[in-house]
């Protein structure tokens, strides 16, 4: 028997394809079962044309069968087989597709799925096999043919008996390595889980002979003797739960499905389920998962989507559909559109995969809203697990998502006692209020005790308090939300001031101008300025930045410097509550005695630092000026 070579150049070209084009050995199974659907199609849509009777789905299986002591792993279709000339056109040229060439013939008919594309899939059976057999008789055929190959050194094809029309492949699964392991490909349990990881929703069944044990029929109940037995059973659930009407599944059936396909104790607080045909078609099914996984926020946590393709999985996270700032969705696309590189593993990038991606933004943005308005409850326990994250993806690449993004933010409102959003917050806003006016600290209610807040609430201003590390980051760059800019209570001018009151401000900071630069001067650089403020009621000090940077992202900036030599300084700015005793105490030793208007202006800048939830470089010095003070 003449053994032929393969047409493509060379052993070179099959090896890099076994080698470099599939990343994963277990691969090899989600080719050959494709390949044998495709056949199986072909059969099923030829049947229906020329009206034969008693052709079903269900009557054309995919058998898998194993010998562990032969080392074969056998894959069985009952499709539409090839002759002698189709078995050295298809498998003897290396990138040769036959069912591409159907695909062509077949694409205004809606009820066939070609997987198939590039005729390279039946190459990866060599990845876990030294010998491939392939015995195959073509529907209408008298006979059979047999193909035989190693890989490189070609193959033989001749005449073979076979009883009905399909194709057998027998893989001879290769010896175990020092680093590889093929054993497991002899294993059930393991040809099982890859049938369900990447073939689950082939639609013919997959069947494959499986061994239980039983109590043997007689054997006493107080001690059971136990039975092997053997049984065919179908692998795939045929169906992908997407493709099915809305109106044929419950919330249970949604529920259960994400937990079981993506391994969460917890029902997902939303799903989303969609069809979409036009530019480009797809199906998908999406969820709103109720907790954040505990790497969501550490650089180990892997974004993406499931990608099927005619419900065969290509890729377990496609991180290209879906952007970083809704990174916790958890769901699939199923989409025969995609351009698919040769190895079926990665995504070519074309515009159907941008179209997509940017469809299935809108609907997650437009189901939150959704969300946000008819379960405020539910929304809010997202927003929990999930907020800092959209906070950050609002403030990512110089806020140019912040549109999508604005409308999805909550913040703790000091008037109303509960979380709202910025359009909530404007809603309820005085006429004549300038500001949507904000606090940043460590709690909310650390926020809801910083000196501003006293003018703020006299004057019938709500506050939003921040409590996120990313928040002064975002609200600075999201600048104003329609129209109406944000305002740190922390800024020098709220805007709350008269002119008549900005006067007595300035005509009093002119007559103790003595006393804020002996003040100034006591801090030794510690503030650029010390001045008079308008904006403080019951406190005699507060703290306020000049320039980009406030306390609140000095703070936040050298934490996540820590451990480095570069620290961040805002400009700090010392004010002081003229109406205050205390105001009265530094005027009294100003000139009088320096040496305690210098321990009591380090004791109120000291004293605004902790308000403000900094870190003050010495307590012990802080606490013998305040022993000091109130002793003398």
């Amino acid at each position: 028997m003449e053994k032929k070579q393969f047409q493509a150049e060379s052993k070179r070209l099959l090896d890099l394809m076994i080698n470099s084009i599939y990343t994963h050995k277990e691969i090899f199974l989600r080719e050959l079962i494709s390949n044998a659907s495709d056949a199986t199609d072909k059969l099923y849509y030829n049947a229906m044309r020329e009206g034969r009777t008693g052709i079903t789905r269900d009557s054309l299986p995919i058998t898998l069968a194993l010998d562990k002591d032969a080392r074969t792993l056998t894959i069985s279709d009952l499709g539409c087989g090839m002759t002698a000339a189709e078995l050295e056109e298809n498998l003897g040229t290396i990138a040769r597709s036959g069912s591409l060439d159907f695909k062509r013939q077949m694409e205004q008919q809606d009820d066939v799925d070609i997987i198939g594309q590039f005729g390279v899939g039946f190459y990866a059976a060599f990845m876990v096999a030294k010998e491939v057999e392939v015995v195959s008789r073509a529907d209408g055929a008298a006979e059979g043919n047999r193909w035989v190959s190693s890989g490189g050194d070609g193959y033989t094809i001749e005449p073979c008996e076979k009883a009905e029309c399909g194709t057998v492949i027998t893989l001879k699964i290769k010896d175990n390595t020092e680093n590889d392991d093929y054993d497991g490909f002899l294993e059930p349990w393991r040809i099982q889980e890859i049938v369900k990881k990447y073939s689950d929703y082939i639609r013919y069944p997959i069947r494959m002979e499986m061994t239980h044990s039983r109590v043997k029929e007689g054997s006493p109940e107080d001690k059971p003797e136990y039975e092997d037995y053997t049984e065919m059973e179908t692998l795939n659930s045929m169906i992908p739960i997407w493709k099915k009407s809305k109106s044929e599944l419950t919330d249970e059936d949604y529920n259960q499905f994400y937990k079981t396909k993506f391994a969460d104790f917890e029902d997902p607080l939303r799903h989303i389920h969609t069809s979409t045909e036009g530019a480009v078609t797809y199906n998908a099914m999406l969820f709103v998962p109720g907790r954040a996984p505990y790497n969501y926020y550490s650089k180990d946590y892997e974004k993406g989507l499931q990608l099927y393709s005619n419900g065969v999985l290509i890729m377990d996270k496609c991180a290209d559909l879906l952007p970083d700032y809704f990174s916790f969705i958890r769901g699939l696309v199923d989409s025969a559109d995609l351009s698919l590189n040769i190895s079926r593993e990665m995504l070519q990038h074309d515009r159907h995969l941008k179209l997509i991606a940017q469809s299935i933004e809108k609907k997650i943005k437009n189901e939150l809203l959704a969300m946000q308005k008819s379960d405020r409850e539910k929304y809010e326990k997202f927003f929990t697990a999930f907020g800092p994250q959209l906070k950050f993806g609002a403030y990512m690449d110089y806020g140019m998502h912040k549109d999508v993004l604005e409308d999805l933010l909550l913040y703790y409102s000091d008037k109303e006692g509960k979380m709202v959003t910025l359009a909530e917050y404007l809603e309820k806003m005085p006429e004549e209020q300038k500001y949507i006016y904000y606090a940043c600290g460590e709690t909310i209610e650390k926020c809801r005790l910083l000196p501003a807040m006293e003018l703020l609430r006299e004057k019938g201003c709500d506050v939003l308090c921040m409590t996120d590390n990313v928040d002064e980051f975002t609200v600075r760059m999201l600048n104003q939300y329609k129209e109406k800019t944000f305002k740190s209570i922390a800024d020098g001018d709220l805007g709350l001031e008269t002119d008549e009151e900005k006067e007595e401000i300035k005509k009093l900071a002119e007559e103790n101008g003595a006393v804020l630069a002996a003040v100034k001067e006591a801090l030794d650089g510690k503030v650029t300025k010390v001045q008079l403020t308008g904006r403080l009621k019951s406190h005699p000090c507060c703290l306020s930045t000049e320039g980009g940077m406030s306390l609140e992202m000095e703070k936040v900036l050298n934490q996540q410097a820590m451990g480095s030599e570069q620290t961040f300084h805002a400009e700090r700015v010392l004010e002081l509550n003229a109406s205050h005793p205390i105001f009265g105490k530094l005027c009294d030793y100003s000139g009088a005695d320096p040496e305690k208007l210098a321990k009591l202006s380090s004791v109120l800048y000291q004293q605004a630092l902790l308000i403000e939830g900094m870190p003050i470089d010495n307590p012990v010095e802080y606490a013998n000026a305040v022993c000091s003070l109130l002793t003398d």
